[in-house]
Order: structure tokens, then C-alpha cells, then sequence
């Protein structure tokens, strides 16, 4: 048993967020806790891979045992298990930094959603948000962490009982491993099971089978080491030899998931560069997809040396893309910071992005269904997409798929929106907002409607900034039905249907009269072709921002003077002609009525009154005079 020389050793609290994450792993009721193992390996896997990348500037780190290695002990009669491997190892005060707090942002996140799920679901939520270490508490009363940095003299002892405090200190460092760290986990009484060999070794196989380096499991302290996994890279094999099971087991081990991919890709790269790739597009949603930064989480490897996971390999609109690319061209003596520099990854940038998207687009064509569950999960993310990579816009605008006005809420591609295009229709005409029956019921969607002309419902907050930003779709613009003039005219309406009446002159007289009491409040009045049934609707002016984006915009503080919208009324709808028909001496219902119908259109489109103390003043004019003398 290690122990920690200092007499005083220092006794400190987690910090907040790690206090309560704690809290539900040692209160844990998951029926699946087996992630632990996973998660623990995956972190000696790492740790012999960082070492790896040391060694190449310093190889004495190795010392006179260069070969990495997990070991995993097994001891039934003092209920523990012990997982040790020879890599990096830390100090005292990476040690505190690395096992007191936790710095991967989304923290919150994972603590609302697992404290939600008390159920078999919450294995899976662990593993989704990767909380390594700290899922050892589910089956542990007592972790002792014992590790010797490579390199140094000195030995530390970190320990807890995962109730709020930990201890740190000096170890003998004759009962430290000479460089890396052992984990000793103090199994609770229902978790004996894990100091049996033939419960360990199966979930050991499945769930990390294919780290790059070697396991061996001693069954008893003092059993002579059984080699269960023998580091072989999985993406240096042939396919042919890889079963779906094991992609699904290193992926998860891999990218710290625990849902099954649902697209594969593994390749190598043959020509001027050569590289290998294994990468994974998930089923579920990481819940680091909208982190601030969008860094992706695709490990770099150098002839099977870990080099670095925060190269930039992908476009930030494939973050959600797993894996790893190992290159045979890096020098393996590059600084990481300099990587990101390099002509050879910008080559494998291209390659692999190229690649990822070219299977996305088979997949669409061969398994609408898969790849739909796909855009359901990462559409948001991949439209990002269309407006910071104009190279690819082409292809990612054949990817994208949207919910429209004629779709039944079922999801429909640029191409089938241009099969359907109605005669005259010169535009792709599309809604924004954030909610999708609101755009569907919008007052500027009538005439559209009335002509049968489908509208795309865009409701994620990067679609009022791409469609800006995208010229065409095979050579059709695209136009908001809020901004400028509607070109509705030149589009028949749907059969059975008459053609509008022109305006009247009563009605277009009231038109003028509501400009006139507007004044600057608006930029213009107008009869509308876009109505139908609605009496008024706000629309951009011609040259002028979708309004939604302007909202946007001005609502981030980043657009100085919004533009004044352009009032259109509807001069058939029966409220309008009877408001033309009201009398020069009834001016002030009239002028009432102008300010109400403008009101009415902000409402409808989710804005409050210009002046709500106003609009109760004359609502209640208006509704005492209709309702008769008193």
C-alpha cells in the first residue's frame, strides 16, 4: 500500500463543479458502470502516447523501458484493482490541476442532463461527455493516484473518498513506479465483480482493445502478466481484417463516446503525401458541438506517435467529426505549434475534409434515411459551412436539406426545390426565425402560398447570415420573402384561382392617408401582392437587410441604425375597404386605424407595439366607438 511521507499531507477541496459532479457518481444508481475501465485506460493509453511525443526531443525520458504499456492488477482479497501504465506521469501540481478541477468546458451541461437520467441511460451520458477519472467513484469508496513524472526524482500521492476533499503529498518513491501513474481504486462491496479475471478481461477486450498500446492483466498481484491486448494500431490494418465491432469499440475508446458511429471512414492516402485516416461521424450529439472556440477533435498522429489533438485538420463546421489521421510525411520533431504551419497538413487539411464530405454526399444518395438522421443531428453545424467556406459552398449546399412551407415537416434538398419551381419563378425564396410553425403561419407567406411557391423555413441562427452570403443555386438567387418588392405578379396563381382586382381608388387613398400619418415611422406604404388573407404585413425595404437578420444583428450590438420597414396592406381584405370607406369627419378613427394596423403587423411579426401605453389608448377608442353609443 503506498503511502504519503509527509506527516501533513494537504488536504484540499474540489472545486465547485467537480464537488457536485462527484456527488453523482459516488450516488450513482446506472446499471452500466463499466464505462469506468474505458475511460481509465483511455487515460494510461494517452499518457504513454505523450511521453512518445516527449521522448522524440528527449529520449532519455525512456530510460531502459522504452516499450509503453498498460498494466492492469486484479486483487479479490483486498478488493481492489489497480490499472498502472509507464508513460508521462505528474507531478504534485499537475496531479491537483489535472484531478481537482476539470477545464473541458460543458461541465454544467453534463451535470443537468445525467442528473436527469437516473437511469441505465446515465453509462451512456458518462461516456458521451468523457468525464474519465471521475467515473471511477461509481465503483470505488477510496482512489489512490501514485505517479513519478518522467524524468523526476521525486514521487505523489493523491487520494479521496470522492466526498469533497482530497489529500496530496510526497510518496515513497520506492513504492512509486519508477515513471507513470497507478490508479488503485478500493472497489465497494457491490463492485467485486471487477477483481475478477473473467469479468475484467471481456470488458477490458471490447471496450479498449485497440488503444496503441499494449494491456496485461495479472489476475493476482503476484500472477505473472497475461497479455489481453497487444496495441496494434487499428488504422494501420486492412479493412478486411476489422469487424464493425471493433470500429465501434475504438471509437469509443478513442473520440469518448458511447453511442456506435454512424459512418465510418477509414483510408489511406497514397501520392505526394501519404496518410492514414479513421474517422467517425457520431450518432448522437457531443455536447461540446457549440463550444465558444469549435475546435475540432481529430488527433494528429506521426507514424504512430501521438502528436497533438489540437490541430486544426478539419473546417470548424466538421467538428463533430471523430478521429485521428496519422502521416508518414511530418517530421516527427516539428513543434506543435509550428504543425499548423505546414504545407504537408494543409494538404491532408484538404484531403480530409474533401474526403469527409464526399462520403456524406454518397451516403445521401445510397441511404436517404441514415444520412437525414445525420443532417437532423449536424445540419445546424454544417450550414455554418456555406458561409465560411466558399469553395465548398456548391457541394454543401447539395448537402443541406430544409423543412419547408410545402413539405408536410418533412426535409427536402435544393434539387427538389428546384424540380418544383413554378413558371416566372426566378428566386428560392426562404423564411428566417426561430420558430418553425411561426414562419409557416407568417403573413408574408400568403401570396406564396396562394400561388403554390415553396418557401424554405430556415429556423437555426447561422441561416440568416449564409443565405446572405450564398450567390445562387443553380442560378437561382436567393430572396427573402420580407425583403424589397415581391415579384408575385409574374407567377400564376394556382389553378381555379382569379388574378386580384386592381386596387380602388378609395382603397389606395386610404393607402397614401396611412403613409401620411406614419410619417418617418415607416419608409413606405404600399398595396401588397404578398397577402391574402392577412390585412398588413412588415417587409425590408428593396435594397435593405432580411428583417429577422437585422433583428439579429441589432439585438448582438452590432448593427448601429436599423432600417424602417416598408408597411404593405392588403387592399382586398375587408377590414381595409371598410376602413376606406370611413368619412373625412371621422378623422380620428381613421388616423386611429392607420396606427393600429401598424401595430398589428409588428405583433404578427413577433414585435411588441411601437408605443404599447398608445396602442391600449386607441384599441380602447376603437372598440368603445364599435361598441355603440352608451
Amino acid at each position: 500500500m503506498s503511502t504519503i511521507t509527509d506527516a501533513s499531507p494537504d488536504t484540499r477541496s474540489f472545486e465547485a463543479d467537480v464537488a457536485k459532479l462527484l456527488h453523482l457518481m459516488v450516488h450513482s444508481v446506472y446499471s452500466d458502470k463499466d464505462v469506468f475501465l474505458r475511460e481509465l485506460v483511455s487515460n494510461a493509453a494517452d499518457a504513454c502516447e505523450k511521453l512518445r511525443y516527449e521522448a522524440i526531443a528527449a529520449p532519455a525520458l525512456l530510460g531502459d523501458d522504452p516499450q509503453p504499456r498498460i498494466a492492469i492488477t486484479l486483487d479479490p482479497d483486498a478488493r481492489q484493482l489497480t490499472i498502472e501504465d509507464n508513460g508521462i506521469g505528474m507531478t504534485q501540481a499537475e496531479m491537483a490541476e489535472a484531478l481537482g478541477t476539470i477545464a473541458r468546458s460543458g461541465t454544467k451541461a453534463f451535470m443537468e442532463q445525467i442528473a436527469a437520467k437516473q437511469d441505465g441511460e446515465g453509462g451512456q451520458l458518462i461516456g458521451q461527455f468523457g468525464v474519465g477519472f471521475y467515473s471511477a467513484f461509481m465503483v470505488a469508496d477510496k482512489v489512490d493516484v501514485l505517479s513519478r513524472r518522467a524524468g523526476e526524482e521525486g514521487a505523489g500521492l493523491w487520494t479521496s473518498d470522492g466526498l469533497g476533499t482530497y489529500s496530496i503529498g510526497d510518496a515513497d518513491p520506492a513504492e512509486a513506479p519508477a515513471r507513470g501513474t497507478r490508479v488503485i481504486l478500493h472497489l465497494k462491496e457491490d463492485a467485486a465483480d471487477y477483481t475478477r479475471r473473467f469479468s475484467v478481461e471481456p470488458k477490458i477486450k471490447a471496450q479498449s482493445g485497440h488503444v496503441p498500446v499494449p494491456i496485461v492483466l495479472k489476475d493476482k498481484p503476484d500472477a505473472e502478466p497475461a497479455q489481453i491486448a497487444d496495441g496494434a494500431a487499428l488504422w494501420t490494418r486492412p479493412k478486411s481484417e476489422i469487424s464493425e465491432e471493433d470500429y465501434t469499440d475504438f471509437y469509443r475508446t478513442n473520440a469518448g463516446q458511447f453511442d456506435t458511429p454512424a459512418l465510418t471512414l477509414h483510408y489511406r492516402a497514397e501520392g505526394v503525401h501519404e496518410y492514414n485516416v479513421l474517422a467517425f461521424v457520431p450518432e448522437m450529439r457531443p455536447f461540446d458541438l457549440f463550444d465558444p472556440d469549435r475546435a475540432g477533435r481529430m488527433k494528429l498522429y506521426v507514424r504512430r506517435v501521438f502528436i497533438t489533438s489540437e490541430a486544426q485538420i478539419l473546417p470548424r463546421y466538421l467538428r463533430f467529426v471523430r478521429g485521428l489521421v496519422d502521416s508518414q510525411d511530418l517530421p516527427l520533431n516539428v513543434s506543435r505549434e509550428m504543425i499548423q504551419e505546414s504545407p504537408v497538413l494543409a494538404a491532408i487539411q484538404k484531403g480530409v475534409s474533401n474526403r469527409v464530405l464526399s462520403e456524406l454526399e454518397k451516403l445521401s444518395n445510397s441511404d436517404g434515411d441514415k444520412y437525414l438522421k445525420i443532417w437532423e443531428n449536424f445540419g445546424s453545424v454544417l450550414k455554418e459551412g456555406l458561409y465560411e467556406d466558399y469553395a465548398r459552398r456548391e457541394t454543401l449546399l447539395g448537402l443541406a436539406r430544409f423543412k419547408t412551407s410545402t413539405s408536410n415537416n418533412e426535409w427536402r434538398s435544393l434539387k427538389d426545390y428546384a424540380a418544383g419551381l413554378k413558371e416566372n419563378q426566378t428566386a428560392i425564396y426562404y423564411a428566417v426565425g426561430s420558430d418553425i410553425e411561426r414562419l409557416a403561419s407568417s403573413p408574408q407567406l400568403e401570396g406564396f402560398r396562394a400561388r403554390g411557391i415553396e418557401v424554405l423555413l430556415l429556423t437555426d441562427q447561422i441561416d440568416g447570415f449564409w443565405v446572405t452570403g450564398a450567390p445562387d443555386f443553380e442560378g437561382k438567387p436567393f430572396k427573402s420573402v420580407t425583403q424589397g418588392m415581391s415579384d408575385l405578379g409574374l407567377i400564376p396563381l394556382a389553378d381555379g384561382e382569379q388574378p386580384p382586382a386592381e386596387t380602388s381608388d378609395e382603397v389606395a387613398g386610404f393607402i397614401d392617408f396611412v403613409k401620411a400619418t406614419l410619417g418617418d415611422v415607416v419608409s413606405d406604404v404600399r398595396a401588397s401582392e404578398r397577402l391574402t388573407d392577412s390585412p398588413v404585413c412588415l417587409v425590408a425595404p428593396e435594397h435593405g437587410m432580411d428583417r429577422q437578420m437585422e433583428r439579429l444583428l441589432a439585438g448582438a450590438g452590432q448593427l448601429a441604425q436599423v432600417s424602417k420597414p416598408v408597411l404593405e396592406i392588403n387592399p382586398r381584405h375587408a377590414l381595409v375597404t371598410r376602413l376606406s370607406a370611413v368619412s373625412a369627419e371621422q378623422a380620428d378613427l381613421r388616423e386611429d386605424a392607420a396606427h393600429l394596423l401598424f401595430d398589428e403587423a409588428r405583433i404578427a411579426d413577433g414585435e411588441l407595439p411601437l408605443d404599447p401605453r398608445a396602442f391600449s389608448e386607441r384599441l380602447g377608442r376603437v372598440l368603445l366607438r364599435g361598441s355603440g353609443p352608451i
